[in-house]
């Protein structure tokens, strides 16, 4: 398993790594200059895109990204799969998972404490942070940040590309667009459209945000 990033958010995901037993752990980080050539003086770091290909080739080509932000996911998700790389699910030992109806797919990492209840759609290498309570019937879809102790009450939608900040309350049946940015603490009464910075109690437009252009 290749870890996409070595700093901050990688490290959370080397826990759940470690927790499920999984084998030949290695980060990956191109960015850094002059970082070590192992982390935790036990795992290693790639540096470029021939060393995590030649790791690919020798211990499979599953990989998870350690880097929170929404975007930059999506980004790094498109040039490791092109070097043959197979976006891999993460998902603590230690959260609560819904019996019935619960759709998780590629690239989601789950970590310790999050509580997800039955009929929830979760899409592409979405994250969501400890402690976070995911209610029925809510839909998140692909590439979404979700922080710490968030709630997202019965039958709220949140788009892809939308970062929820820590502690913050998604009222029933409220949907948020794609490319938004929710404050720590904010409480969403109401639907939220595409590209913007909501915040405070309850959550009110801050700011626009330049739509994404992929």
């Amino acid at each position: 398993m290749v870890i996409i990033g070595a700093k901050g958010f990688a490290k959370e995901v080397l826990n759940v790594c470690i927790q499920n037993n999984i084998p030949n752990i290695a980060f990956y980080d191109d960015m850094t200059k002059e970082s070590p050539d192992l982390l935790y003086n036990q795992y290693p770091i790639l540096k470029n895109t021939f060393q995590i290909v030649d790791y690919f080739q020798n211990y499979g080509n599953n990989f998870t990204i350690g880097i929170g932000n929404p975007v930059l996911r999506n980004h790094v998700f498109i040039k490791i799969k092109e070097l043959g790389g197979n976006l891999t699910s993460i998902i603590s030992t230690e959260s609560r998972i819904g019996s019935y109806d619960v759709s998780i797919d590629n690239g989601t990492i789950i970590l310790p404490g999050v509580t997800i209840s039955n009929s929830v759609k979760i899409g592409w290498g979405t994250m969501i942070y400890y402690n976070s309570i995911i209610t029925h019937d809510c839909q998140i879809d692909n590439f979404v940040e979700i922080s710490p102790n968030v709630t997202l009450l019965g039958r709220s939608k949140v788009s892809s590309f939308t970062h929820i900040g820590a502690g913050a309350i998604i009222l029933p049946d409220v949907h948020i667009g794609g490319n938004v940015i929710v404050g720590a603490g904010a409480i969403v009464t109401k639907n939220i459209p595409d590209n913007c910075v909501v915040a405070g109690i309850p959550a009110q437009k801050i700011k626009d945000l330049k739509p994404l252009n992929f």
